[in-house]
């Protein structure tokens, strides 16, 4: 028993460490964007989907298929187009025929969902009709076809982009299918320092290689160690606290009285969880801390607390209403 508890000690160590190398290898074509870099991976290890947001030329695209690269999974990319139809994610039904009996049949010809990592590039261009298609494979891991119902392969992301500046021809993701999307990831620009080294190394002729380095199978074992990793009771009960507070009908803030219109979900109290876990794993931890929870807390929130038109007007966002709660709520001395 001792020799196993040993074996499986080693081999956390081992995989844990093979995090630290994936960033490094992502670093060799990403500049900066660290906290963006960690926010995906704990999306991997808790086995979610992640939403990007961000302005043109921020690298989003790139940083994607670089950690594609730098996992050994099969990856996909879908433009999402204002023509794009659910038949061109899932897949559609071909005519076939048997050369041998001449017997024609139809063949269910798989499409691009069917990969382990999928870009959905500009997810918001594309009709709600069409975005609707992912629903299923996002929480059940699985598509439907004339009545017929294929499994996909795990592990299995969803990475969805979308721009924040170009609404004209978009289509505004439902807050149902938001809810999807464990992380809601906002990139910003980068420091002067960062631009600098990024003109730098991209208008050569030199190009980095990423090399894989870790598998789909190491994949699915870090994220049943990530359900492993112990939480306080104490931590639970801070989590309902901060959830149960988003919600304008039974807060005690204030804050979230005047500016919030919907709160969230117990999915969002999950998610939390689940993430800092997840967090706390990649960091090499096995337990999970409040600054786990500070740290998970505003992109699990960000697109699961809806604030009203008063507070668009303001300028006032989810991440402020969460900020609020976590000064009010978790206590000073952590």
């Amino acid at each position: 028993m001792d020799q196993q508890l040993a074996d499986l000690d080693r081999e956390v160590k081992m995989l844990t460490g093979k995090l630290k190398d994936l960033k490094t290898e992502i670093a060799k074509v990403i500049i900066g964007q660290e906290d963006t870099v960690d926010q995906l991976l704990i999306t991997f290890l808790a086995g979610g989907h992640a939403l990007l947001e961000g302005v043109p030329g921020l690298a989003k695209t790139l940083m994607i298929r670089t950690l594609s690269q730098a996992i050994d999974l099969k990856f996909k990319r879908i433009q999402f187009t204002p023509d794009l139809m659910p038949s061109d994610i899932i897949g559609t039904e071909i005519l076939e025929e048997d050369h041998t009996t001449g017997k024609k049949f139809f063949e269910f010809n798989k499409g691009p969902i069917f990969a382990n990592i999928i870009l959905a590039d500009e997810i918001n261009r594309t009709p709600p009709k069409t975005q609707a298609a992912l629903l299923e494979a996002m929480q059940e891991f699985e598509v439907t076809y004339s009545g017929k119902t294929y499994k996909l392969e795990r592990p299995f992301f969803i990475l969805a982009t979308q721009n924040p500046i170009e609404q004209s021809g978009t289509f505004p993701l439902p807050e149902a299918q938001q809810d999807r999307f464990l992380f809601y990831i906002k990139i910003g620009y980068p420091t002067e320092i960062q631009e600098n080294q990024i003109l730098k190394h991209t208008t050569g002729i030199n190009k980095k290689t990423v090399t894989p380095i870790l598998n789909g199978e190491e994949i699915l074992k870090l994220q049943k160690w990530v359900r492993e990793v112990p939480i306080s009771d104490e931590l639970i009960s801070y989590v309902s606290k901060i959830i149960r507070a988003t919600r304008p009908e039974n807060s005690s803030s204030d804050f979230v009285k005047e500016w919030v219109n919907w709160g969230a979900g117990p999915r969002a109290g999950q998610a939390m969880i689940l993430t800092a876990k997840a967090r706390a794993l990649q960091q090499g931890r096995l337990a999970v801390t409040m600054e786990d929870l500070e740290h998970c807390a505003y992109p699990v929130l960000r697109h699961r607390v809806i604030v009203n038109f008063k507070a668009e007007a303001e300028g006032i966002t989810s991440d402020d209403v969460t900020r609020e709660l976590l000064k009010s709520i978790i206590p000073a001395e952590k």
